[in-house]
């Protein structure tokens, strides 16, 4: 059973809002849902009528589109997944998607070794893997970094959005210190991945600078009243290019780091970089000294920290202190 585009956008849509536990879904809250994501998406006003969405969620719940999806309805009139945990991007792909899939991969292979292929080129190689696994039902020949605990990601779209869009957020956070979520007002900017977790960085209302991580967020909705504020303090292309990690404030300016690194570990560094303005500055027989310039934040010092007693930071002063206390004190907890 093939899927029209608008079909797509509302069982999307409803996937998105059976997902969201926090907030209970009558038919009418789902109705209203889908009409604004095709007035959001494809600029349609007519809105959706209660029997297109009862159809909808008949399909989904059906094997015609192979979603299966176990929908219930709580005290006679709210709606909800059974399983907490599903979702209809979480089932398998069809023959048909796999035949797509296959298609697409054929056409991007053929632009490899243009210079603008090469962000793609991974993107490729997992889809030439998914295909492969999906297909012949067999084990995954290449492995990417992952975590199938990590929370958040289901908010990087509708972020992302608010960002091409420039549409204002209400978000509600919770920081790991705080005891309960609050709401936050924010002009997000840039969405940035560091390590295999998402941050969206941005504006409150009340202009304080503010980087947020997506897996402390607990929901996430636009608000059409409140006027978005442009970006007007940082470049987002330039702003990290002199940060490892998403920890910066605006004004922060790079300081230059000097090092020395066993010898056993300079072939690692030279062949991964830890930062893209490390240079080599001199070459001994026990390991070699290093140069980058960057921005001190707590990052820098678990890189550092994460060489253990392979490396020594020579400058600046207050770095070296500073490394030097975190060992100390790291050395205090194997005292017997």
């Amino acid at each position: 059973m093939p899927i029209n585009k608008l079909a797509l956008v509302r069982y999307k849509t409803i996937d998105n809002c059976l997902q969201n536990r926090f907030r209970k879904w009558t038919l009418e809250d789902l109705v209203e849902a889908c009409s604004e994501a095709l007035y959001e998406y494809e600029g349609i006003t007519k809105g959706v009528s209660l029997r297109t969405v009862q159809l909808d969620l008949q399909n989904m719940r059906s094997e015609k589109l192979g979603y299966n999806a176990p929908i219930v309805v709580v005290d006679k009139k709210f709606y909800t997944y059974e399983d907490k945990n599903y979702s209809i991007t979480n089932i398998p792909l069809t023959r048909q998607d796999l035949s797509t899939l296959s298609e697409v991969v054929d056409v991007l292979k053929q632009f490899k070794g243009f210079g603008y292929f090469d962000e793609l080129t991974g993107m490729v190689s997992r889809l030439e893997d998914k295909i492969y696994k999906q297909t012949h039902k067999g084990k995954s020949y290449i492995h990417f970094e992952r975590n199938d605990l990590l929370k958040g990601l289901e908010f990087i779209d509708p972020v992302h959005k608010a960002i091409l869009n420039k549409r204002t957020l209400e978000i509600s956070y919770q920081s790991f210190k705080a005891r309960e979520a609050s709401s936050i007002i924010f002009y997000a900017y840039l969405l940035k991945e560091y390590r295999n977790r998402w941050f969206v960085i941005g504006m409150k209302k009340d202009e304080t600078f503010l980087t947020l991580a997506l897996d402390r967020i607990v929901e996430v909705k636009e608000i059409e009243k409140e006027k978005y504020v442009k970006n007007t303090v940082f470049n987002t292309e330039t702003f990290y290019n002199n940060a490892i990690g998403v920890t910066k404030s605006l004004n922060q300016r790079e300081v230059p780091v000097v090092f020395k690194l066993e010898r056993a570990h300079v072939p690692y560094v030279e062949t991964k970089p830890i930062h893209a303005s490390q240079q080599l500055l001199e070459k001994h027989d026990d390991g070699c000294v290093f140069k980058m310039d960057v921005v001190w934040n707590y990052e820098l010092e678990r890189e550092i920290l994460g060489f253990g007693d392979s490396i020594e930071v020579l400058s600046p002063k207050n770095l070296r202190r500073r490394i030097h206390q975190r060992l100390n004190q790291a050395l205090k907890k194997y005292h017997e």
